[in-house]
């Protein structure tokens, strides 16, 4: 398993102004992650080491938000104020937590401008908007040249701060969950308010920022 990327829900000052925000946080720009049709999401996307991300979403005025899970997610997470949404995670095949959830995992797509198609598969944000300590999980379909990842970034994930209970995300994840996981460390607290993910330390040039 990999812990693929982290996902930040816009508040009320929109998608340009939470991206330059954290674009000024981390110290790097931040890059047009365009429109995800099935879901009725747009977003942008800031290039991390080890093969990850930080995405930057916000819900568009569409019908397919109101059907798609992840759409009803960002909404949710949105109208609260905006925040942490969720961690993700990559695995090859989802065939067992197809299994385990008794159903099929969603396709993901969205296109470059010069026509490029980037398709994924993912599942269990349903499981993240019932208790938001718990990572959806994907499976790339692209090749390797279009996906974020090709973006190398130097900003480092570090840490994750849940409030949430280790046992209740390994019993989800299917295996256990040690303090570092896949490189970046993983801390629970009691929840106190909005469960979930709580922050995120990043490693810049300029030294650890906790978001």
């Amino acid at each position: 398993m990999h812990v693929d990327h982290v996902v930040y829900a816009v508040g009320p000052a929109g998608l340009a102004a939470e991206a330059k925000r954290f674009e000024e946080a981390l110290g790097v720009k931040s890059r047009d992650g365009g429109i995800h049709p099935r879901f009725g999401t747009i977003m942008r996307l800031i290039p991390l080491a080890d093969d990850r991300y930080l995405e930057i979403v916000e819900v568009l005025d569409h019908p397919a938000a109101d059907k798609a899970p992840y759409g009803q997610a960002v909404r949710a997470r949105s109208e609260l104020g905006g925040g942490w949404l969720g961690w993700v995670v990559s695995v090859d095949d989802l065939t067992s937590f197809e299994e385990r959830l008794d159903r099929p995992a969603v396709v993901g797509l969205r296109h470059f401008p010069d026509g490029r198609a980037l398709e994924w598969r993912q599942i269990g944000v349903k499981g993240l908007i019932a208790d938001p300590q718990l990572p959806y999980f994907i499976t790339w379909l692209s090749e390797p040249d279009v996906r974020p990842s090709a973006l190398t970034g130097t900003v480092v994930l570090k840490d994750i701060e849940i409030a949430g209970n280790r046992q209740r995300v390994e019993n989800w994840l299917g295996e256990s969950v040690p303090r570092v996981f896949d490189g970046v460390g993983i801390d629970f607290s009691s929840p106190s308010g909005y469960p979930g993910v709580q922050s995120v330390t990043f490693v810049t040039d300029a030294g650890e920022v906790r978001i």
